[in-house]
């Protein structure tokens, strides 16, 4: 018999719905039962892609002995983390509290007033790997909140009191402290396979497009250094499907060759821009074909109702990575014995197989200098791609989240032209517009929809990255009403996400139900945090409007947060980020409706999306009253490049811009 889960519109609550347990939603009812049967509530985060959130359910959440145990001592809540980010970061945060390492499923004891006391993250059925039962540390819970209240309000306090936000210490932040930052960050990369040292290994693409923003402000081409070896090695690696397209979430190993296989939208959308940006600066087919890849992925495999779902995940057949890996015989079935040596030969199939007897494929082994047919290679991977699409797929994870579908329409209208992709900029488009068709309330975004369910308020995350996409949009449609978006976008989030109690945004709305803190949006996470997003979004949109008083208005709420830049530089990398946009975002202003016009346009918008933001009007009488091109005599088509209320010439001829742009930018 189903239980209460059956109810909910969340695939990953979905998958518990018909465990032999009494799951209850994050409600307040589910903690008014804990109140009344006097019991501590078990909470249970994880999301619909994770592979050991998957084998604590069949080892525990499954079998009727210990679901008996849990429903005589606790009251039990599941909770998606994609769905409710913010109970997720409240109780990680408990965990670290504890002195414990993060990860899903996280597994919290609470008292029915939603306060944590204990906790950990995956337990096993039978203690195994130093870990106790599962049913153990139920029932050793449930007697100590039972017996010794003390002890319980001592740990509880002592939590509590932890995830309170300290006080921002005082700090500055200029061009040599980013500058300095950054050498130290590339300092701590791995020289040989790129991405931080050791393993498992993250992508990291804050800490990348930080390095890649410190080289182009300084020319210290070797502080760009790590980041084009990490992106080349990822490309080459068993985190990139070669088949596919697409990137898992991370790597277990130094090489990148293992993966863990689940595909994150929110991974995929941060590292197309940095494939792009790259591979189009180096000319490198790798890199490119990655970035292409993502597209190709998208398109085939990910599409909801016009916009991007949120995950697919590792497992098929209940086994991590099957759907992926490949044995040398599956290979001569799909391609014959000719074309699978050469496949094999490339991609590192091999009858011993590189991960637990089967072959992960990957272009580690082959040296850049040996000449690869391409082309053959391309005709073969399309092959073992149909052959592929005929095993058990993955489970999708088919709910929209406005953040990440922002920050993929943002990554896919930004590198459309670079990659002369136009197909990219009509799924962005295809997007924004069920986003907005789907997950708006007059001004206002919910964060998570499906199946017409729709979670409401969003979160501060969801502001910034839509904004980001509608001004992106806008800027390459050369379409003013993606601009309005963003603006409204961003006011709303002003007022209702403002942290009263420090600098930044809260993740939360002042108007969502009550937690047991509200939390902060200013510290990265699996995305940019929601003050980064939301500070950079402002930030191309002042530049976008040439609007001074807005630019100095962000001034000082960067100026607010530059000591908790100092404090935790990695943590904090999407801010370091806009504060590197604030000192040398360009904006490019096309005036004219002709050829020329739509040339230039295209050039500006092949530059790097971190340098730029573009504008299109067919005259100086259709930008705003106080911009600085409505005062310059134009004759004909011209490309006007700004920083604030400072313009270029009117540049007319194509090929220019690179240069103006690099002059403009410079600090």
């Amino acid at each position: 018999m189903a239980n209460r889960l059956a109810r909910s519109a969340s695939p990953y609550l979905l998958q518990h719905a018909d465990n032999p347990l009494d799951w209850w939603e994050w409600s307040p009812e589910a903690f008014e039962e804990a109140r009344r049967l006097n019991r501590p509530v078990l909470l249970s985060i994880g999301y619909a892609a994770c592979h050991w959130c998957h084998v604590m359910a069949h080892e525990s959440f499954e079998d009727e002995a210990v679901a008996a145990v849990m429903n005589e001592h606790v009251v039990a809540i599941k909770v998606d983390r994609e769905e409710r980010p913010d109970v997720d970061q409240i109780y990680m945060a408990a965990l670290h509290a504890l002195g414990q390492q993060g990860g899903w499923p996280l597994t919290m004891f609470l008292t029915p007033d939603a306060e944590p006391f204990w906790g950990g993250t995956y337990f096993p059925k039978e203690a195994q790997y130093g870990r106790p039962a599962f049913a153990d540390v139920v029932r050793t819970i449930a007697e100590v909140y039972a017996r010794e209240p003390e002890k319980v309000a001592q740990n509880r306090a002592a939590i509590v009191g932890r995830l309170k936000p300290a006080a921002t210490p005082p700090g500055s932040f200029g061009p040599a402290e980013l500058d300095d930052v950054a050498s130290r960050l590339a300092g701590v990369f791995d020289q040989q396979n790129g991405g931080f040292q050791g393993a498992p290994k993250f992508p990291q693409a804050g800490a990348l497009e930080l390095l890649l923003r410190a080289a182009r402000r300084t020319g210290r081409v070797e502080l760009a250094a790590p980041a084009a070896l990490t992106l080349r090695q990822m490309a080459k690696g068993g985190i990139h499907d070669h088949i596919g397209g697409g990137f898992a979430r991370y790597s277990v190993d130094e090489r990148w060759l293992v993966p863990h296989f689940e595909k994150m939208l929110y991974d995929n959308a941060q590292l197309l821009p940095l494939f792009a940006d790259v591979g189009s600066a180096a000319r490198d087919a790798g890199m490119l074909d990655a970035a292409h890849g993502i597209i190709d992925w998208l398109a085939r495999e990910m599409l909801v109702e016009g916009a991007f779902a949120s995950s697919l995940d590792a497992d098929s057949e209940g086994v991590e990575g099957r759907f992926y890996v490949w044995r040398r015989e599956e290979l001569e079935q799909a391609l014959g014995p000719e074309d699978a040596a050469f496949a094999a030969d490339i991609l590192d199939i091999s009858p011993a197989g590189n991960w637990e007897g089967a072959s992960i494929p990957n272009r580690l082994r082959k040296a850049a200098a040996v000449e690869v047919d391409e082309s053959r290679l391309r005709q073969v991977k399309a092959r073992m791609l149909a052959y592929r699409e005929t095993r058990t797929r993955p489970g999708r994870d088919d709910k929209v989240l406005a953040d990440c579908n922002g920050l993929m329409i943002a990554a896919l209208a930004e590198t459309a032209a670079a990659l002369r992709r136009p197909d990219a900029l009509e799924l962005a488009r295809s997007a924004f517009n069920s986003v907005v068709s789907r997950m708006t309330r007059g001004d206002h975004l919910g964060h998570a929809w499906r199946q017409g369910r729709l979670v409401y308020p969003g979160f501060a995350t969801d502001y910034g990255a839509m904004a980001l996409a509608a001004l992106a949009l806008a800027g390459a449609t050369g379409e003013l009403s993606y601009r309005n978006h963003a603006a409204r976008w961003i006011e709303a989030a002003w007022l209702r996400h403002r942290n009263p109690d420090g600098p930044g945004f809260a993740m939360d709305a002042d108007d969502a139900p009550q937690l047991v803190i509200r939390p902060e949006a200013t510290v990265d996470e699996a995305l940019p945090s929601g003050t980064a997003l939301l500070l950079n979004a402002a930030l191309r949109l002042a530049a976008f409007d040439a609007d001074e008083d807005r630019l100095g208005r962000l001034d000082g709420e960067l100026a607010a947060l530059m000591g908790r830049m100092g404090q935790n530089p990695v943590g904090h990398a999407g801010l370091l980020n806009a504060l590197d946009a604030r000192m040398r975002l360009a904006s490019i202003v096309i005036v004219g409706d002709d050829d020329a016009a739509r040339a230039l346009h295209q050039e500006a918008l092949a530059l790097p999306w971190t340098e730029r933001v573009v504008r299109c009007a067919t005259d100086g009488e259709a930008l705003p009253e106080r911009h600085p091109v409505r005062a310059a005599q134009v004759s004909g088509s011209a490309a006007f490049v700004c920083a604030g209320s400072r313009c270029s010439s009117p540049v007319a001829e194509p090929g220019r811009l690179a240069s103006i742009v690099a002059e403009t930018v410079r600090p």
